[in-house]
């Protein structure tokens, strides 16, 4: 429900006022899932409301250097505007922020009348419409690791891992976590209604995995979009850096944001179990996971958006780095829970923490109803231990092989729609040229002494 649609802007107004807000953040995801905004004052919303709040549409073609990337539509067009208005439905006081409360913004185009083309959000949207279509509500549950860094002014890239203890594997209290972070970062997160509900201490020094309830995909995809930025902020707030960046240390394994994935059908019942199918897994299942097997090379591209999201990947890295899956084997890129019943679900283990929750969700949610409406089986699970290339086709090993994977994908590209997938391979596109003409201390390291 937009802002704009809702008849008693007034009975928010003052029930913010009542709980001390006099400042309402609007949000909203840009391309790469990094949140844009603007902070209104209490007594200007009903405005925000009514007129929106005016962005210029190249945020979405802004590069995290902050250089505008010639994306169709921006530049060329002279730098028009997006319209912003409030969505209160989603409204929710900032704990660590008094006097604040946030709230997610619809994102629309004045020139075309509708959502914009470049929208995450949106995207989303209408690919649960098609799944609506065809009688399926997908219910996500997201999982997100991620590094807490402290300052380091004596190392290269000015931080290090907080702590650097080793083996601290799956623990929990000052053992691997001595300044408490994990708690105080689960308590404000549950307390800014993110559904948060188990965090742990991960495999190396300084990493951290938190999971959140599983719900509708639109409602996990918010929850994880504002999870994401409340982390990064709670840390910016103590001088530290949480980075949710797919492989930070070369020394280090890299950060995975894990999909759960299953659908309720028009009766609300799990429509991915069935105790008489194979596996106990219904059609409909069978037939999503062989849609995400089948159009993995070019979900890639959403669920590994970066250059350096493909140094996570490899034999023996706990990450996916074949297309295949496996029945409780967390060695596959999809993995199938013990659980049936109500728990019966896929799990899709290929996405890595920097990857747009929208997108990663959209993409994942696209490919399975690509699946179902083909109607094929997937092949044999995967037995015993993965990363053997000899028995599955390999994952893309780069950001250009995947946009490529993604750009040869025409049912998936149009399902994602068109106008989108060009601005996105448009965008990332230029970031590949950047960094290959970009001079790294590898290269002067292994080269300027001796040539």
């Amino acid at each position: 429900m937009s802002a704009h649609d809702t008849p008693d802007i007034a009975r928010h107004l003052e029930r913010l006022a009542a709980d001390g807000i006099d400042v309402v953040r609007v949000t909203y995801p840009d391309l790469i899932g990094t949140d844009r905004a603007r902070d209104v004052l209490l007594d200007h919303l009903p405005a925000a409301c009514a007129h929106g709040l005016a962005f210029c549409r190249a945020v979405y073609h802004t590069s995290p250097q902050g250089d505008v990337v010639p994306v169709a539509g921006g530049l060329d067009a002279g730098l028009p505007d997006v319209c912003v208005r409030p969505d209160l439905s989603t409204l929710a006081a900032l704990p660590w922020e008094p006097g604040v409360a946030v709230c997610l913004g619809e994102v629309g185009d004045p020139a075309a009348g509708g959502p914009a083309a470049e929208s995450p959000r949106d995207l989303l949207r209408a690919v649960l419409a098609r799944c609506a279509d065809h009688g399926l509500s997908p219910v996500v549950g997201p999982e997100l690791e991620y590094f807490l860094l402290e300052p380091a002014p004596e190392r290269p890239s000015g931080w290090r891992r907080s702590p650097e203890t080793p083996g601290a594997v799956y623990t929990a209290g000052l053992r691997a976590d001595p300044d408490n972070h994990l708690l105080r970062t689960l308590r404000q997160l549950r307390d800014a209604g993110l559904g948060v509900v188990t965090g742990n201490h991960e495999f190396d020094g300084g990493q951290y995995e938190i999971n959140l309830i599983h719900s509708g995909a639109l409602d996990a995809a918010d929850r994880a979009f504002r999870f994401k930025s409340a982390v990064k902020e709670l840390a910016r707030k103590e001088g530290k850096l949480a980075t949710f960046m797919a492989k930070p240390f070369g020394d280090a394994g890299g950060s995975g944001f894990h999909l759960h994935l299953s659908c309720e059908d028009a009766e609300g019942r799990n429509a991915f179990d069935d105790p008489s199918g194979a596996y106990g897994l219904s059609a409909a299942a069978r037939h999503a996971l062989a849609g995400i097997l089948a159009h993995a090379p070019a979900l890639a591209a959403l669920a590994n958006p970066t250059v350096n999201s493909y140094k996570r990947f490899g034999p023996d890295t706990l990450a996916p780095w074949l297309i295949d899956w496996g029945l409780d084997n967390r060695s596959a890129m999809v993995r199938v829970p013990p659980e049936r019943g109500g728990g019966a679900r896929l799990e899709l283990r290929l996405g890595d923490a920097g990857a747009n929750p929208y997108l990663l969700i959209a993409g994942t949610i696209a490919a399975a109803l690509l699946g179902v409406l083909a109607g094929e089986e997937p092949p044999a699970p995967l037995e015993g231990y993965g990363y053997d290339a000899a028995r599955s086709a390999v994952l893309p090993t780069s950001l250009p092989a995947a946009l490529d994977a993604l750009e040869a994908d025409t049912a998936l590209a149009e399902l994602l729609g068109k106008d989108f997938v060009t601005s996105f391979l448009s965008y990332k596109r230029n970031e590949v040229e950047r960094f290959q003409r970009h001079v790294t201390d590898w290269e002067f390291t292994e080269y300027a002494y001796h040539l």
